[in-house]
């Protein structure tokens, strides 16, 4: 059975997320130069989005609380105005939209779509951004400006892979294949470290031809391809594949919101409970009418996480939002204990 979008067909493995991002950058930078692209030397990336923290990837990235520092050290990129359905400044909603805000990408690929080499993007949920969940339209129109300009799609899919959106990878949602797509996390579960970075035939024969021509991809990790996190992964797989997993995780996600909805709905300070497959979102505010955010100094999001800790739920707290974001094998009633547990823990510090 094959899982992975149509088209990608190439693997190169490496140890974690960070590598195998820095490995899909160095790819779509080496094979435009070898299709005799050399003017295309940036890339694109969305505002929040996050995409590791090695020093490629913190470059793609554009949260200050993990590059700042760095800033003199990192490649020029250019950043595009990510969605942000919440706040939209169209006026839309998530799920009657056209994606106006799309317009942003459309102004980038002008100005710099001839000095671009790839893209980079978290399909559907930007996670560090606030777990922000955009429609799958934005991803379809963003492969239609990549196939316009020629510049590579690379989808980050090392949080999103592996049903926890509710399909095998975020990029299914929109029916849309990537250039380069990036997984680990849910390939093996967690239990061993493992990263693929997959690809097309198209840029794998770029770098396919006698060593003396040096276009091979000189890309090696000493972990690369680890025996042991090959078994777990393929383990993982016959898992999700072979029994009904993923398919009880959609019941349970669809479970779970409506438990959120019900116990926080009518909440003042809950201004969005977002969901998409089994992620869960709660966006706290201080003014539900205008949308306004509690204070940074507060911690509100860290308060209420310090306080579910000692109810014996784990909770991860971005700012002010806090996710669920549980095993795929959770159960109803562990569902039920832990929103009630996060409830109480919202009550009493809020």
């Amino acid at each position: 059975m094959k899982i992975i979008p149509k088209g990608l067909t190439k693997f190169n493995f490496s140890d974690n997320g960070s590598a195998s991002v820095e490995c899909a950058l160095k790819m779509a930078f080496q094979y435009q130069y070898q299709c005799g692209h050399s003017r295309r030397t940036r890339f694109m990336c969305l505002s929040d989005g996050y995409h590791g923290e090695t020093i490629g990837a913190l470059s793609v990235g554009t949260l200050d609380l993990y590059a700042k520092i760095y800033k003199p050290m990192l490649m020029d990129t250019i950043q595009i105005e990510a969605p942000d359905c919440y706040r939209c400044k169209y006026g839309k909603c998530r799920d009657c939209c056209g994606c106006e805000c799309f317009v942003r990408a459309e102004e980038a690929f002008a100005e710099h779509g001839d000095e671009t080499c790839a893209i980079i993007v978290e399909p559907l949920l930007q996670g560090s951004a606030g777990m922000r969940i955009y429609p799958p339209l934005y991803l379809k129109k963003l492969r239609e400006l990549c196939d316009r300009y020629g510049i590579l799609l690379i989808a980050d899919e090392i949080a999103t892979g592996f049903g926890r959106t509710g399909k095998y990878f975020a990029c299914d949602h929109a029916g849309i294949t990537p250039d380069i797509m990036c997984v680990s996390k849910g390939l093996t579960g967690g239990y061993m470290p493992m990263a693929i970075t997959i690809t097309t035939d198209e840029i794998y024969d770029a770098f396919y031809a006698d060593y003396s021509s040096g276009r091979a991809f000189m890309h090696s990790h000493t972990y690369s391809g680890n025996p042991l996190g090959c078994s777990a992964a393929i383990a993982v797989q016959g898992i999700l594949q072979n029994t009904d997993v993923l398919e009880k995780a959609q019941e349970r996600g669809v479970y779970l919101y409506a438990r959120l909805m019900e116990t926080f709905g009518d909440n003042p300070n809950v201004g969005e409970i977002r969901s998409i497959g089994l992620i869960n979102a709660i966006e706290l505010v201080e003014d539900r009418e205008s949308k306004k955010g509690f204070d940074s100094s507060l911690r509100m999001g860290y308060r209420i996480y310090r306080n579910a800790l000692t109810k014996g739920l784990l909770l991860r707290p971005l700012g002010n939002v806090l996710y669920f974001n549980p095993p795929l094998i959770i159960n109803e009633s562990e569902i039920d204990a832990a929103v009630e547990r996060c409830a109480a823990a919202v009550r009493e510090v809020l």
